[in-house]
């Protein structure tokens, strides 16, 4: 019997978690967003200044904008690459280090704008 470890749990997980994300919050987004432009909330509470002053400035912003975006990222990565194999396509081990390689670069990427 095998002891090999394999990583496919922990992306299965952020996964999960990215695919919760989605969930929970792009529909409260997109619900605000339809509510400003149905005039329930004001335009100005939706303004550029306003949005990048909370997510740039302020450190709840900030998380905030990391926990919607860095789980948003795998769970896209991970139904890319698992939806290239329903369409009978068998990327190798090189094209899963590129896909989610690529996708820790663009994770790592993000904190580091939004948090420095």
């Amino acid at each position: 019997m095998s002891q090999k470890r394999h990583i496919e749990p922990l992306l299965w997980s952020l996964f999960g978690a990215g695919g919760t994300t989605i969930a929970l919050f792009f529909p409260a987004m997109i619900l605000v967003v339809l509510l400003s432009s149905l005039g329930v909330i004001p335009a100005e509470a939706l303004s550029y200044e306003r949005m990048s002053g909370f997510f740039l400035n302020n450190i709840i912003g900030q998380l905030a904008l990391l926990v919607v975006l860095v789980p948003s990222y795998w769970a896209c990565i991970h139904r890319i690459y698992h939806g290239s194999h329903d369409l009978g396509m068998h990327p190798g081990v090189a094209v899963k280090a590129l896909c989610y390689g690529g996708t820790l670069v663009l994770s790592i990427a993000t904190v580091v704008a939004v948090l420095f």
